[in-house]
């Protein structure tokens, strides 16, 4: 089992405020024996801007002591989930769930602006104090 990242109940929280249904925590597939557990999975509730929208959320903290190594973590991460969910559940959406802070600092260089866009990753930017989502970055 592995350990929820640091910030997994400020997102879970945020994403509640946003008319989000928690279905799973984790979200948990296995592939040809491999196991994989996605932080979170949540459908938009009824009435909603995006009503029935199912999306997977991975979260990361980025308080290592490397950010480029924490982002090399995550992008690995984040692409073999993407496969996983297009075996599994190929209408789910998968987002990279960051701080507003290191969004700021990190994922707004020139070059890994690039390396999101090459990859096309979605990206969920959240505040982790007042628990809100700032931004969602498709």
């Amino acid at each position: 089992m592995s350990a929820k990242d640091f910030f997994h109940n400020a997102v879970r929280l945020a994403l509640e405020k946003d008319n989000w249904l928690i279905t799973n925590d984790p979200l948990s597939f296995t592939v040809d024996g491999l196991d994989f557990r996605i932080d979170l999975g949540a459908e938009r509730l009824l009435g909603a801007e995006k009503e029935g929208q199912k999306i997977a959320v991975e979260i990361k903290s980025f308080l290592g002591q490397s950010e480029v190594t924490e982002f090399h973590i995550a992008l690995g991460q984040t692409l073999n989930y993407r496969s996983v969910l297009r075996k599994k559940e190929p209408n789910r959406i998968l987002y990279l769930a960051i701080g507003n802070e290191i969004y700021k600092e990190f994922f707004l260089i020139p070059f890994i602006q690039e390396i999101i866009a090459e990859h096309q990753l979605k990206l969920l930017i959240f505040e982790a104090i007042k628990q809100e989502i700032v931004l969602w970055k498709e």
